[in-house]
């Protein structure tokens, strides 16, 4: 189950934890991912997708349909 937002293309990125005495181990800095479904009226269905806080707001801001058009033209659907 990969961790990539179907709207907005986010992945997780990697880094370190730094302790107090500076030793430094890796670690992922994950995406905040939903997994939300949502009624998709021009196609008359149900879609489920996953997304991060930032895709699910682009929703709410553009609308469902315009918002996966945009993601297709990226490339992340």
């Amino acid at each position: 189950m990969s961790k990539i937002c179907e709207i907005t293309g986010k992945t997780a990125l990697n880094g370190n934890n730094v302790s107090h005495s500076k030793r430094r181990t890796k670690r992922s800095f994950d995406v905040n991912l939903f997994t939300k479904k949502f009624y998709w009226p021009e196609q008359d269905c149900w879609i489920s997708l996953k997304l991060s806080a930032k895709g699910l707001r682009t929703i709410n801001k553009k609308g469902l349909n315009a918002a996966l058009i945009d993601a297709a033209k990226k490339g992340n659907i």
